[in-house]
């Protein structure tokens, strides 16, 4: 099988991402991991609001201070209730208030006011969920959401292009196929039972081997999730900021879930 120019160029990005990514996880303070957390879920927010908000850089600014605001709540008052309920309830109800200040084209306006109240929830506030396991559990549970996401992905690319016979959700993705989805929950398989020999000894494997096919799962429904999303604003790719990758949320749709299925097996069975 050629490697293709674009596989050249998601090697390329990894090479330099992943040692910093390690670093930042594992030697540096936990702020400056949530520092980078931050700025991406930043950068995944804005490129949602340019997909929903065409145009519209005053709504979009708007929803990245709302998204920020969530970030900085969810991250420094993880332990307070009052405070997470807060967010909870007023950003779904306050955000799409925005839409009446700016009304712009009606048969779009229901979509902008809910992606208004969506969009701090499915990149913002999962991301921070990342640098919160880092900080309050270890940081190889942190790796071990990461090597779920990209562990399958990486696997199920190969998988797919060496066995894709059957498709998998051709309307919204055409290029997925129910070989490279099962190759996907494999590569999720493998980063717990690497995580266990490696980084996360503590996980046992009856653990960590449901975890990763529950995690591996729904992190490609993540990624068919974010297909949608795309499609139905006419967009390729949300975003051209890693070589060979496309976008942040791109890059991080299936991360965002499999960080918040490891986000809630830690806080129901870790005290």
């Amino acid at each position: 099988m050629a490697i293709s120019a674009n596989l050249l160029s998601r090697l390329a990005t990894a090479v330099v991402a992943v040692p910093l990514i390690l670093w930042l996880l594992f030697v540096a303070p936990p702020w400056g991991f949530f520092v980078l957390i931050f700025v991406a879920g930043l950068v995944g927010c804005l490129e949602l609001f340019a997909m929903t908000h065409p145009g519209d850089r005053v709504s979009q600014t708007f929803g990245i201070l709302l998204s920020a605001a969530a970030s900085l709540a969810v991250y420094f008052y993880t332990s307070d209730p009052r405070v997470l309920m807060t967010v909870l309830v007023t950003i779904p109800v306050l955000a799409p208030l925005l839409t009446l200040a700016r009304l712009g084209d009606m048969p779009t306006a229901a979509l902008r006011a809910c992606a208004m109240g969506f969009g701090p929830f499915f990149a913002a506030i999962p991301l921070t969920l990342l640098a919160v396991i880092q900080r309050d559990f270890a940081p190889g549970y942190a790796l071990l959401a990461m090597s779920f996401a990209w562990g399958s992905d990486t696997v199920a690319y190969f998988a797919g292009k060496r066995f894709g016979r059957h498709k998998l959700f051709e309307a919204v993705s055409p290029k997925k196929t129910v070989e490279g989805a099962i190759g996907g929950l494999v590569g999720s398989v493998l980063g717990a039972v690497i995580g266990h020999a490696w980084f996360v000894k503590q996980l046992p494997l009856a653990h960590g081997i449901p975890l990763a096919i529950v995690a591996g799962a729904l992190g490609q429904l993540g990624d068919l999730g974010e297909s949608v999303l795309k499609r139905a604003t006419g967009v390729k790719d949300s975003g051209a900021i890693l070589p060979g990758h496309g976008g942040i949320l791109d890059r991080v749709d299936a991360l965002l879930v499999t960080t918040v299925s490891v986000y809630v097996y830690l806080r129901w069975t870790q005290h």
